[in-house]
């Protein structure tokens, strides 16, 4: 059977940050990468679902919202998936859109979205304060980023 290619990476040297994971046609797939992997430092279950409602939102609210395709966690709750229009932003925007996203995140004094029964099947556990701490945190990793850090 074929390897994924993020089973590739050695995620006992990956650093938190945002790579190019891969290029599908003109879909884009970004890894950001919160946390360092096979550390016991995962995002909570809370903190994953918050920062998944406040990201998307922002993200779909962006000027850049048409090249968006999905945002999601990754099932080893160390980070989100980003998936891009390629042909719509590219490396650099997508950069720009991110650090543009934390900025935003942390500092949101709105409702948190998607915070009802008839909104989400778990909102209970969604707590904005964990949302934009997160924003804050994942800023100040990307707030530097590069085209060139893209690679794993």
């Amino acid at each position: 059977m074929e390897r994924i290619a993020s089973f590739t990476v050695d995620h006992t040297k990956l650093q938190p940050g945002m790579y190019l994971s891969r290029q599908d046609g003109a879909v884009v797939t970004y890894d950001l990468r919160f946390k360092r992997p096979n550390t016991g430092d995962l995002l909570s279950n809370a903190e994953l679902h918050s920062a998944e409602h406040l990201f998307a939102t922002l993200l779909r609210n962006s000027a850049c919202k048409d090249a968006v395709l999905y945002f999601g966690p990754m099932g080893c709750q160390t980070g989100f998936y980003l998936l891009v229009d390629g042909s719509r932003l590219d490396h650099a925007g997508a950069i720009a859109l991110m650090q543009e996203v934390c900025r935003r995140g942390a500092d949101y004094d709105g409702p948190m979205p998607g915070r009802s029964a008839a909104e989400c099947g778990n909102y209970r556990n969604l707590d904005l304060a964990l949302a934009r701490k997160l924003c804050t945190e994942y800023g100040a990793i990307v707030q530097e980023w590069t085209v060139d850090k893209l690679r794993y």
